[in-house]
C-alpha cells in the first residue's frame, strides 16, 4: 500500500483523553520524531484526517483531535456547561500538548480549525511549534465582516442566527441538514473532485450528528459571530505559519486568503490548484508530501 492511498479507517475505535470532566477523542499514529496535532473544521472529526495520519506518522508523532462538542468528544450544553469559542477550544488543544502529546507540537488546521491553532498560538505560544492553515475560515457571518456586506445580506444572516437561538426552531433546522442526501450535496459544493465525496466521508460528519447535544452545538457555533478573526491572530503569531488554499474553494475565496498571505508573520501562501475546501482529504497525496517537507525543513 503506497503513501497516496494509506488511510486509517474511521470506524477504528479512537483513544480517550479526558479534560476538565469530558471525554475527548483523538487518534494517533507514529512513535519518533516530531509532534503533529491535526484539528478539523467546523462538524468535521479527526476522521477528516484520516487519509494524513498514516503519511505523517511515518516520520512524525501525529494526532488528530475531535474538538469538544464535535465528533466523538462530548457535547456539553452550551452556555451552561461550556462555552464554545476559540479561547475555549484553544485552551483544549494546549491542555492536550501538554497532558498527551508531551511537548510543544506542529498544529495544522482545517477551515475554523486554523483559527482555532492560531489562537492555541497566541494564547499558548510556548505549545507550538509552527502552523499550517488549511483554506482557514475567513468567518465571514462574524459581526465586524457582516458590516461590510450588502444591508439585504446582513440583515438575512441576522434573522438567520435569531431564528437559531430558538432551540425548538433550531433542532428543527438541523435535523433538515442533517440528512445523507443534504450533507453530500453540501459536499459536492465544498469538494472539486466527486469522488472524494465517498459514502465514508458522508458516515464522518453524519455519525457524531446523531449524538445528543450535536444540534445544540451546532446552533451555538453558528450563532457565534463575536471573537477573533484571522487577521486579528496572524500579526500575533510568534512561529513559523504558512498557509495552503484550495483555489476553487466557494466558501473561502483564495483572493482573501492571498490577502491574509501579506501579513509579515506569514511565511508561505501555497495555493493548491483545482481543490476545493478541503484539500487535505480531497487530495492527500499533494498536502501530505507539502506538510512532510515543511515539517522536516524546520525541524532540520
Amino acid at each position: 500500500m503506497t503513501a497516496s492511498n494509506t488511510s486509517i479507517a474511521f470506524n477504528s475505535t479512537p483513544k480517550t483523553w479526558h479534560w476538565q470532566g469530558f471525554p475527548i477523542a483523538y487518534q494517533s499514529c507514529g512513535d519518533s520524531g516530531a509532534a503533529v496535532v491535526l484539528v478539523h473544521g467546523f462538524g468535521a472529526s479527526w476522521g477528516h484526517w484520516r487519509k494524513n495520519l498514516p503519511v505523517l506518522g511515518e516520520s512524525c508523532r501525529c494526532y488528530a483531535i475531535d474538538l469538544i462538542g464535535f465528533g466523538a468528544s462530548a457535547k456539553p450544553t452550551p452556555g451552561e456547561e461550556i462555552n464554545y469559542t476559540f479561547e475555549t477550544w484553544s485552551k483544549l488543544v494546549a491542555d492536550f500538548c501538554r497532558e498527551v502529546v508531551g511537548e510543544s507540537a506542529f498544529l495544522v488546521g482545517n477551515s475554523i480549525g486554523c483559527v482555532v491553532v492560531m489562537q492555541t498560538a497566541v494564547d499558548y505560544p510556548e505549545m507550538v511549534k509552527g502552523i499550517a492553515a488549511i483554506n482557514c475560515s475567513l468567518r465571514l457571518l462574524h459581526d465586524r465582516k457582516r458590516a461590510e456586506l450588502p444591508w439585504y445580506r446582513s440583515v438575512g444572516a441576522d434573522f438567520v442566527q435569531q431564528l437559531l437561538a430558538n432551540k425548538a426552531i433550531g433542532n428543527l433546522f438541523f435535523s433538515q441538514i442533517a440528512k445523507p442526501k443534504v450533507v453530500k450535496n453540501i459536499l459536492l459544493q465544498a469538494y472539486r473532485r466527486p469522488e472524494a465525496v465517498s459514502d465514508e466521508l458522508i458516515d464522518i460528519l453524519m455519525t457524531p450528528a446523531k449524538e445528543e447535544g450535536a444540534a445544540d452545538v451546532f446552533c451555538a457555533f453558528t450563532r457565534y459571530s463575536q471573537g477573533p478573526l484571522p487577521e486579528d491572530l496572524l500579526p500575533l503569531l510568534q512561529c513559523p505559519t504558512i498557509l495552503l488554499w484550495g483555489t476553487e474553494d466557494p466558501w473561502e475565496p483564495v483572493a482573501m486568503g492571498r490577502e491574509l498571505a501579506q501579513i509579515s508573520t506569514v511565511n508561505d501562501f501555497i495555493p493548491l490548484e483545482g481543490l476545493g475546501h478541503c484539500p487535505q482529504d480531497e487530495a492527500p497525496e499533494i498536502v501530505n508530501p507539502i506538510l512532510q517537507q515543511w515539517i522536516e525543513e524546520l525541524v532540520n
